[in-house]
């Protein structure tokens, strides 16, 4: 395995986004680089400060919602995890974005929660009349609330594209009291962030969650409520029909659409003003959904 020579951790797995180092038994330092994923499939162009917005948001988040979230997230604070990695302090291009987290047994699924029609399920729904195989109201449009946010699962893909799935498909992976489980502590906390979400004049359309269990407890690891997990629309640009500008990665999603791409490798080379302006879209994300300046996270 590689090592980190100047704080020693052993470099134990890298996704789309983020890379995993092992601390001790119980720990694992969680640092997300600046790399962009669509389609499932990494881009060679870096998005500046992307790493940060998306630890920072996810800190934000897990302090927000603390009194209800069993969670894996230890610190994100330099200082903090210092006392765990000796030398961390030094690694300042680490700063603002590494999570020290507690080590987790991962369940297999994509959690995501549905609040609004798009995406994917938009796809389906225009042409089965159905959002992973569920029954849904006829005649919705593009971006129209469901009746009741919907828990609605994917497989979790090593590599390649994850493919949604029914709830009892989900089940027959991970059994349906720990689908109910992950259902209900989803749902609750889709509702919460929503909520809090409308108060700054936004809509939680989708997220996905990621869950874990510890200690035999359920617990909600990885990323929470970012650009990259989410679709955040302002409220008054949400017209029932159309796309709504997002606070989140959709429009370089649609930049990428509109070049012909077959969504599988090597992806199209991406010009340095749609690096620019997708850089700037996670920072502003970041200050209208906190409220804070991104200086005034770790790492500036």
């Amino acid at each position: 395995m590689a090592r980190v020579s100047d704080v020693g951790l052993t470099h134990v797995y890298s996704g789309k986004v983020r890379d995993l180092y092992e601390v001790d038994g119980d720990h694992l330092l969680m640092v997300a680089s600046d790399r962009l994923s669509a389609f499932d499939v990494v881009m060679h162009e870096a998005i500046p400060e992307k790493g940060r917005v998306l630890t920072g948001l996810t800190d934000f988040w897990v302090h927000e919602l603390a009194a209800e979230l069993p969670r894996a997230l230890v610190s994100c604070a330099p200082d903090v995890i210092e006392g765990f990695v000796p030398g961390f302090l030094e690694r300042h291009d680490w700063h603002g974005r590494t999570m020290l987290v507690r080590r987790a047994v991962m369940v297999p699924l994509e959690c995501i929660v549905r609040g609004r029609l798009a995406g994917q399920a938009y796809d389906e729904y225009v042409e089965r009349g159905t959002v992973h195989d569920m029954a849904v109201p006829a005649g919705l449009a593009l971006t129209d609330p469901f009746p009741e946010p919907m828990f609605t699962p994917s497989t979790k893909a090593v590599e390649g594209h994850d493919v949604n799935i029914s709830l009892d498909a989900a089940a027959a992976i991970v059994g349906a009291e720990r689908l109910a489980e992950a259902a209900t502590l989803c749902l609750n906390l889709f509702s919460r962030a929503a909520a809090r979400l409308a108060a700054r004049g936004l809509v939680l359309a989708d997220t996905k969650f990621e869950l874990g269990v510890v200690d035999g407890q359920l617990v909600l690891c990885d990323e929470v409520l970012t650009p990259d997990s989410s679709r955040i629309w302002p409220v008054d640009a949400v017209h029932a029909g159309e796309v709504p500008p997002s606070f989140d990665k959709q429009p370089f999603r649609d930049w990428l659409s509109a070049q012909g791409w077959d969504r599988t490798p090597p992806p199209p080379a991406v010009p340095d003003e749609v690096v620019v302006a997708t850089s700037r879209r996670y920072v502003a994300a970041y200050e209208r959904v906190t409220g804070r300046s991104l200086d005034d996270w770790y790492g500036a």
